[in-house]
């Protein structure tokens, strides 16, 4: 199960290398497939959200086709399939696409196609998984009511949701009112990015403002618990997300590079789990971060001794809080994750 993983920031090396040559894109820092690997990761520890972000102009620089949209989608579905995920949503801003004309119903067009056929490719090996797709506007551009537009056109077509994403600080999720707005009275689903980079005001407006279904990282929650003699004690905000079951799309290895969390053994869900919000584990950028889902629960049990109990409870956490219907959630859970992990806790 994934919530929260870009699109862009989960290429294969090679294919970067491999798209960068095929459409002349000439900005890569080295066309070596381990060099260039080990560069995304080295370049993303950089403890700042606005830095993290600069590596995207490589990837999203080599996705400017609509084969190379194709192409990296198609991986995308295989590479989490063969990881064990069995459904996955992921996100990727229409937008960055269109700099060698591409329309934005082309771009996503282009990622349908590829995931439905790296859906049927990974179905060929014995692994089936259901890709799901969040388009993003970026927050510090205007266009958000426009792609709200587009996922509520594309809604039947495997389109799940929208999001916005990109810097946040400086740029709150009110900037775009309008467009969540549109997509409530649409009766669509919607995440935000908050409480990442940002604190308990940008969690607040997003939640309270702007009407989000779940919150993109929200770990800076944990700002707003405190703890004394007398025990922890969560305040107005971070009550009302545990309480209404507000999910949270936590990404420890990307926490720890953009400094939302010093180490993974530090991070806050720990104490958000022990609390029993409602937490999911994901990736975010697995290019950037050098993580697959599995590598990011194994983190956690390292540092926190999770046990497959454990494991499963963040799982069917996910499950639960998906833009998907219910009937088909709940049939995932009772017919593959729950006798999935059974064997597991034998």
């Amino acid at each position: 199960m994934l919530l929260h993983d870009h699109l862009d920031g989960g290429l294969r090396p090679r294919t970067v290398v491999e798209l960068a040559e095929s459409t002349g894109y000439q900005g890569l820092p080295t066309t070596d497939v381990d060099e260039l690997g080990r560069w995304f990761t080295a370049a993303a520890d950089s403890g700042s959200l606005e830095s993290y972000l600069e590596t995207f102009a490589h990837t999203c620089g080599v996705m400017q086709t609509e084969e190379a949209l194709v192409r990296v989608a198609a991986e995308c579905a295989e590479d989490l399939a063969d990881d064990g995920v069995v459904y996955a949503e992921v996100r990727y801003a229409p937008e960055l696409f269109v700099e060698r004309g591409l329309s934005l119903d082309t771009v996503i067009e282009a990622v349908q196609a590829g995931f439905a056929e790296g859906e049927r490719r990974a179905a060929e090996r014995g692994r089936r998984i259901r890709m799901v797709t969040l388009l993003c506007a970026m927050r510090q551009h205007a266009r958000a009511h426009e792609i709200a537009e587009l996922a509520v056109r594309y809604r039947d077509s495997g389109v799940g949701g929208f999001d916005i994403a990109g810097p946040e600080a400086g740029f709150p999720p009110t900037r775009n009112l309008d467009a969540f707005e549109y997509l409530r009275t649409s009766n669509a689903h919607f995440t935000i990015h908050a409480g990442e980079a940002f604190g308990l005001a940008s969690i607040w407006e997003a939640i309270q403002h702007c009407g989000a279904e779940r919150l993109g990282h929200g770990v800076r929650i944990v700002d707003d618990i405190t703890e004394d003699a007398d025990g922890l004690h969560l305040g107005r905000l971070a009550a009302y997300i545990r309480d209404t079951r507000i999910p949270l799309e936590v990404c420890p290895s990307s926490n720890v590079q953009t400094g939302a969390a010093r180490s993974i053994a530090e991070h806050p869900i720990g104490l958000l789990a022990k609390l029993r919000f409602r937490v999911t584990v994901n990736t975010d950028n697995r290019l950037m971060s050098g993580c697959t889902v599995s590598s990011e629960f194994a983190a956690l049990v390292d540092a926190f001794g999770y046990g497959w109990a454990d494991i499963q409870w963040f799982t069917i956490n996910a499950m639960k809080s998906a833009f998907l219907d219910f009937d088909q959630r709940l049939a995932l859970i009772n017919n593959v994750i729950k006798p999935g992990y059974a064997e597991l806790l034998r």
